[in-house]
């Protein structure tokens, strides 16, 4: 019993310092922000490197996603609804994850594993002797980019998904064009989308503050480089769970509460 409270305790704390993390570099961004040539760098890497791997993750699940629409729904004469399935699916809930995931994978884990190897080989104490302040050269800039790119890359992925259900409905399942895309224009909202927006923002966020913070905290040598990175992709994929659903039950409330009071769809 102790011991699970000991690690309890050791969450909070985690939790805790994670938060005054995050403002500190906040509080450093707002007072001179990074280089624009470091964010440049940032926005390149998280973003247009990035663009295979989400692809090919949005492409497949679109695939999957509408064949599984159509063998679901066409025995119950609504085999129309694939492609709206798909549009909605990819845009308020696969796409957001999915390709959160696929960041994490890719970019979140080697932000830890840079900055962890830096803090074990003492390189941001090196920083710090130059007067050169780690959070606003090497967090910050990841941070910004993150957040900025992974909502592109959100839109992407939920492009390459309904192109990847529009292929197999089409020339597999003999669907027409017209009766896959048809419904999405009435059934797809600007919410929708905006849905989609906003979890891709704020699981950027979570990636890029999750993944620095554990690698600038990162001790105990090459061991606990591998530790860090570990334990930085697991805490990532809890927290953008966790987060898209607070999100989805967050975000339909406040919109059915505009609908009914102010009318606004």
């Amino acid at each position: 019993m102790w011991f699970y409270l000991q690690k309890l305790y050791k969450a909070f704390v985690g939790v805790g310092n994670w938060a005054i993390f995050i403002a500190q570099v906040f509080w450093v961004t707002l007072k001179r922000p990074p280089s624009w040539s470091l964010i440049l760098d940032q926005l390149y890497n998280i973003g247009v490197l990035s663009l295979p791997v989400v692809a090919i993750t949005g492409l497949s699940t679109g695939l999957v996603l509408a064949a599984q629409s159509f063998y679901q729904l066409g025995d119950k004469g609504l085999a129309s609804a694939t492609g709206l399935f798909v549009g909605k699916g990819m845009l308020t809930e696969i796409g957001p994850v999915l390709t959160a995931f696929m960041i994490t994978g890719r970019v979140g884990s080697a932000m830890t594993a840079v900055l962890g190897t830096m803090c074990v080989t003492e390189q941001i104490d090196a920083l710090k002797s130059m007067a050169v302040d780690p959070l606003r050269y090497l967090i910050a800039p990841r941070i910004i980019g993150s957040a900025a790119m992974v909502p592109i890359l959100m839109v992407f992925s939920a492009v390459m998904g309904i192109f990847g259900g529009y292929l197999i409905s089409v020339y597999f399942f003999d669907m027409t064009p017209q009766g896959y895309f048809d419904p999405m224009p009435i059934h797809v909202t600007y919410f929708d989308f905006s849905v989609g927006l906003i979890k891709a923002f704020f699981f950027g966020l979570l990636i890029s503050t999750i993944s620095c913070y554990k690698g600038i905290t990162t001790k105990g040598g090459a061991a606990g480089v591998g530790r860090a990175i570990t334990n930085s992709v697991v805490i990532c994929y809890s927290y953008i769970l966790i987060f898209n659903f607070l999100l989805t039950i967050g975000l339909n409330v406040f919109h059915l509460m505009l609908v009914v009071r102010f009318g606004i769809k």
